[in-house]
C-alpha cells in the first residue's frame, strides 16, 4: 500500500513537498517513483530513485526543480517540488517497481503498486 500526501494549491514560483508511506512490502527492494496525470492528458512519468539512493532519474520538464529522495528506514519517498509552474497541475502519484532496469523506470506499466494520487494545482 502506497498512500500520499502533501498536496495543495500554490501559486507559480511556490515550492511543495510530497511524500508516499509504503506498506506492506519490502520498500528496500523495491525503486520508487513518481508520476503525474492532468486533465484530459495520460499519466506521465516525473522521477524515480533507485532501491539504494544510488541513482535518480527525472523527466526534462522537472530537472533541476524537482528532487525526489527516500528513507529506507522509515518506509517513505519523497518529491521536493521548487519552482512550481500552472503546467505542473496534476494528480501526482507514487509508484513502486521490483525488477526493472534503468532504461525502463519511465514505463508507468512496469511497475507494481500504486498510491491513489494527490493534488497539486499551481495557479498563475
Amino acid at each position: 500500500q502506497l498512500v500520499e500526501s502533501g498536496g495543495g494549491l500554490v501559486q507559480a514560483g511556490d515550492s511543495l513537498r510530497l511524500s508516499c508511506a509504503a506498506r506492506g512490502f519490502i520498500f528496500s527492494s523495491y525503486g520508487m517513483g513518481w508520476f503525474r496525470q492532468a486533465p484530459g492528458k495520460e499519466r506521465e512519468f516525473v522521477a524515480h530513485v533507485t532501491r539504494s539512493s544510488g541513482s535518480t532519474t527525472y523527466a526534462d520538464s522537472v530537472k533541476g526543480r524537482f528532487t525526489i529522495s527516500r528513507d529506507n528506514t522509515a518506509s517513505t519517498v519523497s518529491l521536493q517540488m521548487n519552482s512550481l509552474k500552472p503546467e505542473d497541475t496534476a494528480v501526482y502519484y507514487c509508484a513502486a517497481i521490483r525488477n526493472y532496469k534503468l532504461s525502463e523506470v519511465t514505463r508507468r506499466h512496469e511497475y507494481n503498486y500504486w498510491g491513489q494520487g494527490t493534488q497539486v494545482t499551481v495557479s498563475s
